[in-house]
């Protein structure tokens, strides 16, 4: 019985088990394993969407492929090498990262996310061609890029928005009364178009009981802080305005 499944196994091909390599695939499974739970762990503890399994997942996965195409080139050679296969990963990890991005209005969250994604696949495909210090390399810059550099994230977005020095997201807000909506829109969006600033979105929604809040989201661009203020102060003479203000800021 033994004989006939190795006969078996020689007339179906199959390669000959090489206890090295696959000792060296376990290791290169468990490092990207290892170091893919550790970015997802701090992804998790900070209620990410991608969290612990999610990065987990795309570090072993990356492994998998890439040492799936190292030890088949080993094997037979030929086309594709290793490298096209590493190319396949990140094109793939690419649509996964897009997934986790979200629009909303002028507001764009989830790109750090699909970032760090893109970080836990390129750790897993150092780990799968058993570039292990290399791995751990790429995932201490991940973590160090997601923890070390969030302060100073913070400290730069407390600080005013030099207006002269940045582009940013420029939105005015006006309200009005519910029947003069119309109205109000229209002058606004003259008052803008005269004064150069294009609209790039318009919404509104109810403020109070009879009263609307119109909000006009201009593309990103430098604005002057004056202009707008004049374009708020000819607004306020028309019939209907309560009030208006105008902020500014960087989109992600």
């Amino acid at each position: 019985m033994p004989g006939e499944i190795l006969m078996s196994a020689i007339n179906l091909n199959l390669p000959a088990f090489n206890a090295g390599a696959t000792l060296g695939s376990l290791l290169s499974l468990s490092t990207a394993f290892v170091l893919g739970a550790a970015i997802g762990l701090e992804r998790q503890l900070r209620q990410r969407t991608a969290g612990l399994r999610t990065n987990t997942l795309v570090a072993v996965g990356a492994a998998v492929f890439v040492d799936l195409a190292v030890r088949f080139h080993d094997l037979y050679g030929g086309p594709p090498s290793p490298l096209h296969v590493v190319a396949y990963v990140i094109s793939g990890v690419g649509f996964l990262g897009a997934g986790a991005i979200m629009k909303e209005g002028a507001q764009v969250s989830g790109l750090n996310t699909a970032a760090t994604l893109w970080g836990s696949a390129a750790v897993g495909a150092c780990a799968g061609i058993k570039l292990l210090p290399e791995a751990v390399m790429a995932t201490l810059f991940v973590l160090a890029a997601n923890t070390l550099l969030r302060p100073v994230v913070n400290r730069i977005q407390r600080q005013p928005l030099p207006e002269t020095f940045s582009e940013a997201v420029y939105a005015i807000n006006v309200v009005c009364q519910r029947e003069q909506q119309a109205e109000v829109l229209d002058r606004l969006l003259l008052l803008l178009e005269q004064a150069q600033y294009p609209v790039r979105a318009v919404d509104h929604h109810p403020f109070g009981e009879r009263d609307v809040e119109i909000e006009a989201v201009l593309y990103a661009t430098t604005a002057d802080g004056d202009e707008l203020d004049a374009v708020l102060a000819a607004l306020s003479t028309t019939p209907g305005v309560l009030q208006g203000f105008w902020n500014a800021s960087l989109e992600e």
